[in-house]
């Protein structure tokens, strides 16, 4: 089992920046890809970057790249989620999610899921 608990949200004014992060506990914490999904108030969960487990690739939702930034530091099994030049609609409830396989994050599912932390940007 892995449990993930997540961090770091909050109320921020649009074109600021919030660092959201993940712990990952358990026997099985290793060697997982993990990834960052997100779901706002009536609408559909969506994904939203994710990273392997050596750090070295990395993946962005379209509405992510150039502003958010994930990386990861193993020794603190720890994930983290930068992301700057917020907009109104980055809204949401933002999951940690870890999976053996990062096609499954990247296709929008993962075995193991936090229970996310709100993420309030205002205009």
């Amino acid at each position: 089992q892995v449990q993930l608990v997540e961090s770091g949200g909050g109320l921020v004014q649009a074109g600021g920046s919030l660092r959201l992060s993940c712990a990952a506990s358990g026997r099985t914490s290793s060697g997982k890809a993990t990834g960052w999904f997100r779901q706002a108030p009536g609408k559909e969960r969506e994904f939203v970057a994710a990273i392997i487990w050596s750090g070295i690739s990395t993946y962005y939702a379209d509405s992510a790249k150039g502003r958010f930034t994930i990386s990861r530091d193993n020794a603190k099994n720890a994930v983290y989620l930068q992301m700057n030049s917020l907009k109104p609609e980055d809204t949401a409830v933002y999951y940690c999610v870890a999976d053996g396989l990062i096609t499954r994050l990247r296709a929008g599912t993962g075995d193991y899921w936090g229970r996310g932390t709100q993420v309030t940007v205002s205009s």
